[in-house]
């Protein structure tokens, strides 16, 4: 590949204008100003995630962070939608393991509004039981609606597999009969324990000054204080299985069988996760999906989808092959990946692989900041994986430091054909 020209990155987000700030009561602030747009985007997290679920209990973070807009002390259910809705703003709320996560947008002379409505719903929400209730029957609705879907189940089976003992092997949004005993008693405990301003991240990106930013928000939030809020629980992370193990989930009726193969990858800081990146793109995104979809798909002609995709998070991670196909061909599919996954940990990647698929993530990096929301999303992450206020004008060169020898060590490390998890869902029987 021809050499980088760091003067091409210069106008990429960096430590030159992005402005961290953290206030006293812990919270971070992160901004980055676009004068190019009348608008602003708003994301952010707060250290309340499904992590503190009881088993008995799974999805009470999930079941809370969508119960916050229903109501606060000041307006109803009703009125916090009007009062978005009469400036074409908007807000939203969903936990995963480790959070609870917020976004929104609005024009910039409507950001101190979305603020304040951020701030009632994550400070004084009041969860009207008559409300609790009715989202309580769009969950369970959901929860039915997933125990029918082949892709949804056969991921969920995999994460129960791999990361068993760990939240990340628990589902979010629960089971029915756990959302089914959530009580608005526990909502209301489960926010006052969690929900504080320790380790919350404030991201805002838009036509607006930097110290603007800080102002609004040090204005609306730097007198939050929650003596109550529970720190973050410890795991241990999971051990790579000892063999292969094999699930099958029956659902009746289905036409399609979907199918995970995989095991435990790296986490998102880890000095692995670049090249298991760029090896992942090769093996099964670049092009027509890949060495996956080459041989699964084009050439064997038996999947209706294959792809790997490398799933990174603060704690470990999964590297997977996912496929779709008639049940008729579950085995064959089984069999043309787990020899794809044998081919890609026997042999380094090619040169011509390899320099494809770094222009194709050096590339597409500047593409995906055009908009704020592109930018918020990077500066939210390069905070939630530590990563370093210059990582965007540094990533061109991580890209190019991967050699086909770097690829070769990592898969080997990860993608141990002999103990994979093999998850199919649909009508086939095992």
């Amino acid at each position: 590949m021809n050499a980088v020209d760091p003067s091409l990155w210069k106008s990429l987000p960096g430590p030159q204008d992005i402005t961290r700030v953290e206030l006293d009561n812990g919270i971070v602030i992160l901004t980055r100003s676009n004068f190019n747009t009348p608008s602003v985007v708003l994301s952010g997290y707060l250290a309340s995630g499904s992590q503190f679920d009881p088993d008995e209990k799974l999805g009470l973070a999930h079941f809370t962070s969508l119960a916050l807009m229903r109501g606060s002390q000041r307006r109803s259910f009703q009125e916090i939608y009007d009062a978005l809705e009469s400036v074409g703003a908007t807000l939203g709320f969903g936990a995963s393991v480790h959070n609870t996560s917020f976004g929104g947008r609005a024009l910039t002379e409507d950001l101190p509004l979305l603020l304040e409505l951020l701030d009632e719903c994550l400070r004084k929400p009041v969860f009207p039981a008559e409300q609790i209730e009715k989202l309580r029957a769009q969950l369970l609705t959901h929860l039915a609606i997933r125990a029918q879907d082949t892709g949804e189940m056969a991921s969920l089976t995999f994460d129960q597999l791999v990361f068993d003992g760990h939240p990340y092997g628990r589902p979010e949004e629960g089971y029915p009969d756990t959302v089914q005993a959530i009580t608005r008693e526990e909502l209301v405990s489960f926010h006052q324990q969690q929900y504080g301003p320790k380790q919350m991240v404030i991201v805002i990106v838009g036509g607006i000054a930097a110290e603007q930013v800080v102002e609004m928000v040090r204005h609306t939030f730097s007198d939050w204080r929650n003596p109550q809020q529970q720190p973050t629980p410890h795991f241990t992370n999971p051990p790579p299985l000892k063999m292969t193990e094999r699930r099958h989930v029956p659902i009746p009726g289905k036409f399609q069988t979907d199918l995970v193969i995989g095991t435990l990858g790296p986490k998102r800081n880890s000095p692995d996760y670049m090249a298991a990146s760029v090896g992942n793109n090769i093996l099964g995104q670049f092009g027509m999906m890949g060495r996956i979809g080459d041989v699964v798909r084009q050439q064997a002609g038996i999947a209706y989808y294959a792809s790997a995709s490398l799933n990174a998070w603060i704690d470990s991670g999964s590297w997977e092959v996912s496929a779709g196909v008639d049940p008729a061909n579950l085995e064959r599919a089984i069999e043309l990946i787990v020899g794809e996954l044998s081919r890609f940990t026997a042999a380094p990647v090619s040169q011509d692989e390899l320099e494809n698929s770094q222009a194709n993530f050096i590339g597409r990096l500047p593409l995906s900041l055009e908009s704020n929301s592109g930018v918020a999303g990077a500066l939210l992450n390069l905070e939630r994986f530590h990563l370093g206020l210059d990582y965007l004008q540094r990533y061109p060169e991580l890209v190019k430091a991967v050699t086909p020898a770097m690829v070769l060590e990592t898969a080997r490390r990860y993608l141990k054909v002999d103990r994979l998890a093999i998850v199919s869902a649909g009508s086939a029987s095992e």
